[in-house]
């Protein structure tokens, strides 16, 4: 990709300026992962059994821990490092767990954590097309994201998405105990999972409130979560549970900060709930479609 700065209609290169250290991608990332991944910065630098952690993060979302990891080398196999890194949390879930409580003063139980959701993230200027190919799975807990600096201080931020085609990992690794152990306790949900447990005419009405959403702005993309389907622009907008008879969405808008004219939302800011936002709806159709999608387009950024 190449970016230009404009003046007068006269377009100016900006051109890359590379990281001299890892220690510069991570430092930016630990100053800003509310931001860039919607993570808790837990610890920089944990090690635990003679291994170092560069960044140990909370998903406050999936109720998960993230290691992240930061690469200059392009030489990594991230397939290896990021199963070494899965096994280590599955089996030290104890030390993880103290690390949390410690270091933000809190009092998280080993049973409010879902070690399915555990994943790990690779940061780097860039990836091979091996190391790509490599973790190209619908259900690998390993992802990929490049970052690049430029001139004019710019950076650019690009999680790396796996194709529509990928396929499971699970037939590779039956053949090895190690492995087999990690994929059968780590749960990536798709999009899939949550499709097939509904009939069929709520997955038409979602298919209308997807498209919908998707057209509410440039960028917009889905993460399937344990308990809905999250839609993201950077930070998450909307989250859709399906049911067998309705679509149940949260809005991510702060109470009080919602326009609803027509009151058909929630405030379920003071009880508990699975999406996010404090704003919650039902829909059985799509008689209220386009209203919806106004109430939505409100939370993006």
């Amino acid at each position: 990709m190449i970016l230009y700065s404009t003046q007068n209609n006269h377009l100016q290169e900006i051109k890359e300026r590379p990281f001299r250290l890892e220690k510069e991608i991570q430092t930016i990332f630990e100053a800003n992962l509310s931001c860039i991944m919607g993570l808790e910065l837990v610890r920089s630098e944990f090690t635990i059994k003679n291994k170092r952690i560069d960044t140990l993060a909370f998903d406050v979302q999936s109720n998960a821990f993230i290691i992240i990891e930061y690469k200059r080398d392009r030489n990594i196999s991230v397939v290896d490092q990021g199963f070494t890194y899965l096994s280590l949390m599955l089996e030290n879930k104890a030390d993880f767990i103290i690390e949390y409580n410690e270091s933000l003063n809190r009092s998280l139980k080993r049973e409010e954590v879902d070690w399915s959701q555990t994943r790990v993230a690779f940061v780097s200027p860039s990836f091979t097309d091996n190391q790509i190919q490599a973790t190209n799975f619908k259900d690998l807990a390993i992802e990929l994201w490049e970052v690049r600096q430029y001139e004019n201080n710019t950076i650019s931020i690009n999680p790396i998405k796996k194709s529509s085609s990928a396929v499971s990992i699970k037939p590779i690794t039956e053949q090895n105990q190690a492995l087999r152990i990690v994929t059968d306790e780590i749960k990536v949900y798709t999009e899939q999972d949550h499709l097939d447990k509904c009939p069929d005419q709520i997955v038409e009405l979602y298919d209308k409130f997807k498209n919908a959403i998707f057209n509410l702005a440039d960028g917009i993309e889905i993460k399937p979560q344990k308990l809905y389907i999250a839609f993201k622009k950077g930070r998450n907008i909307a989250d859709i549970v399906l049911f067998k008879k309705m679509l149940r969405i949260f809005i991510n808008i702060r109470t009080g900060q919602l326009d609803d004219p027509k009151g058909l939302t929630t405030d379920v800011s003071a009880i508990g709930h699975w999406g996010n936002g404090d704003y919650q709806l039902q829909a059985e159709d799509d008689s209220n479609l386009e209203y919806i999608m106004s109430l939505i387009k409100q939370a993006i950024p």
